[in-house]
């Protein structure tokens, strides 16, 4: 078995890499030839936690393992962890066999962002200029720096629950070079393009708040009960999705299903669009939304690739289990 430990994560995963796998892996979800297993998710009764399970085979990649973690409110401030905490095991899909565990804190964040780059690439606007975020905590970074890298914005909006924690995203869009305001919810009517980022159950940005042409990438709720958006936003959308089941269950569309607002004929996957199966955006004053819901296969990609850079790079250590 290999062994990719979490210290090793930044000197081998680039964003770019992230990028890659998971467009990768959506395109294979929806040609069908790879599949995620059933969530599990539950409250743990101690520490305020959430721990569960994600995983998936992707038959024309080999891959098969899970992603054992959470998330642990506490971390923060009482140990000075980051409060979500993973790792990822993979399998050798001929045999059953443990192939390799490896690190998934980094990689979580860098795979949730690649997942929101990724809806942008293939549903924002070309000329969209003005980028807002919703939510600026440690995940926020990750998601800005990766979204800039897709369009030419010119300007960098945002907006917290707890406004002393803007700084986080202000400082990303100064390193590259990119104005930042503070505003309220309102004001996200000036953005092309909008990120929500919260472990929020109400909404925070409602429907008004959002100008046609829009796209947003909804990538705070994953689990039954969160809520980031109002539910009558998503009936005004075109809405796509990691995976459909998952975005109707534990996503954004959980509200607007349940509501009457869409149905699940409604939402489809990304992997359509980016397999050229689907249109994707049909004008500009479309308002597209992407339901990033987090599926196991995104984990299992980037950790396999991860796997792949340590072994090249003689920094997987090798151990008999």
């Amino acid at each position: 078995m290999l062994i990719v430990p979490e210290r090793d994560i930044a000197d081998l995963m680039t964003r770019e890499a992230a990028f890659a796998a998971v467009e990768k892996v959506f395109a294979a979800m929806a040609s069908g030839d790879a599949s995620n297993f059933p969530v599990v998710r539950e409250a743990l009764g101690h520490e305020d936690a959430l721990y569960g399970f994600k995983g998936g085979f992707d038959r024309a990649g080999l891959t098969l393992g899970l992603k054992a973690g959470g998330y642990w409110p506490n971390n923060l401030e009482r140990r000075g962890l980051i409060n979500h905490q993973s790792t990822v095991f993979l399998f050798d899909p001929d045999t059953g066999k443990v192939s390799a565990m490896v690190g998934g804190n980094l990689l979580t964040a860098l795979r949730t962002a690649a997942a929101s780059s990724v809806s942008i690439r293939h549903l924002a606007r070309p000329d969209a200029k003005v980028l807002g975020m919703v939510g600026a905590g440690h995940q926020a970074t990750f998601q800005l720096r990766a979204a800039l890298e897709q369009r030419d914005f010119e300007k960098v909006i945002g907006w917290n629950y707890h406004p002393e924690m803007l700084p986080n995203i202000e400082k990303v869009a100064a390193e590259a070079g990119v104005p930042f305001e503070a505003v309220e919810l309102s004001g996200m009517t000036e953005a092309d393009v909008i990120i929500t980022i919260t472990s929020a159950f109400s909404p925070s940005l409602m429907a008004d708040h959002v100008s046609s042409g829009t796209h947003l990438a909804c990538m705070g709720t994953d689990t039954k009960g969160k809520q980031e958006v109002e539910a009558s936003l998503l009936a005004r959308a075109t809405v796509f999705a990691d995976e459909v089941a998952q975005s109707i269950s534990i996503g954004e569309a959980q509200h607007a299903i349940t509501g009457g607002q869409i149905t699940e004929a409604d939402v489809t996957q990304i992997g359509d669009v980016i397999n050229g199966t689907h249109p994707g955006r049909s004008s500009d004053d479309e308002i597209t939304l992407f339901d990033g819901t987090g599926v196991g296969l995104q984990d299992l990609a980037v950790a396999a690739a991860v796997v792949d850079l340590a072994v090249q790079k003689g920094l997987a250590i090798e151990v008999d289990f």
